[in-house]
């Protein structure tokens, strides 16, 4: 493939996805730098969009190359075009039905999602899905492992952490499964036909893993604050309960505790980005209230 005619894509962080030409058809080229990251990399991403497909809709996969670090060239995975406007673009446009209609689609996604069975949490390592490991610590390890970036917090700050974490910990334990994780769901990596008001595209499955039922659902609802408050944020957790069968109160509960996860991961870092900065105010006044259903 001729790198010179790939297009940057608008959206995301990594910088890494390209619009290209490939046998006079648009497509989307998603670039694997040779040493960052495993090699494999675009197979497993490759392996997860065709194990979910015609279950929820991605794109179609066209090309895999995998990295090859001693020719320094980069792995590739090539997939068809997918017509839509992004959701975090789209949404705020929308009055509070067409927001309602977006977001039961999306609730029904991770619904669906969190009811593909994996026999344990884990990395995806290779083309087949073999599941890895991320070891046996839970919520307050992980939370202790990061504590170094909430060193400017004060005592009764941490203190708070801690004991959601603990508490969340206990709940997400309640659940004895666990399933697929997109992992990154949320409305940055969804296409809409703005027209029809349909999801035409999960896409960025890169941080896919086996993992806990509740994960993406708390993803969705990290910035929002349903149930009623919101119409797309309350029609994501009334589809997502609906699908699964779930009383809504319990769910969000088991979402916000299974969200802490990745506030923790992102609050922690530098905030380089707005939503890191987001996600640490988010987890602070957690913290504070020590309730996982604060607001910044």
């Amino acid at each position: 493939m001729d790198f010179s005619s790939l297009t940057p894509l608008a959206g995301g962080w990594s910088g890494r996805t390209f619009v290209a030409e490939v046998a006079g058809e648009r497509a989307v080229v998603r670039v694997y730098p040779p040493g960052q990251g495993t090699p494999l990399a675009p197979e497993v991403d490759a392996a997860v969009l065709r194990l979910v497909r015609g279950l929820v809709p991605v794109p179609e996969v066209l090309e895999v190359r995998r990295a090859d670090e001693a020719a320094d060239a980069p792995g590739l995975l090539v997939t068809a075009w997918v017509t839509g406007v992004r959701g975090d673009l789209l949404l705020p446009d929308l009055d509070d039905a067409a927001a309602g209609r977006v977001g039961a689609q999306l609730g029904e996604v991770a619904a669906d999602l969190a009811g593909m069975p994996q026999p344990r949490p884990g990395p995806f390592l290779d083309a087949d899905l073999t599941i890895g490991s991320f070891g046996d610590d839970g919520l307050p390890e992980f939370v202790a492992a990061h504590e170094a970036g909430f060193s400017h917090w004060d005592e009764a700050e941490r203190a708070g952490l801690a004991e959601v974490a603990a508490a969340a910990q206990d709940l997400l334990d309640t659940v004895g499964r666990c399933s697929l994780v997109h992992s990154d769901l949320n409305p940055k990596n969804v296409l809409v036909d703005p027209e029809r008001l349909v999801v035409t595209g999960v896409v960025d499955w890169e941080f896919a893993h086996a993992g806990h039922p509740f994960t993406d659902l708390g993803n969705l609802l990290r910035f929002e604050r349903p149930p009623g408050r919101a119409a797309y944020a309350g029609a994501v957790l009334r589809a997502w309960a609906a699908r699964r069968r779930t009383d809504p109160d319990e769910a969000l509960a088991l979402a916000r505790a299974a969200d802490l996860w990745a506030l923790v991961d992102l609050a922690a870092r530098a905030p380089d980005n707005p939503v890191a900065r987001r996600a640490h105010d988010r987890l602070r006044q957690i913290a504070r209230t020590r309730d996982p259903g604060a607001s910044s």
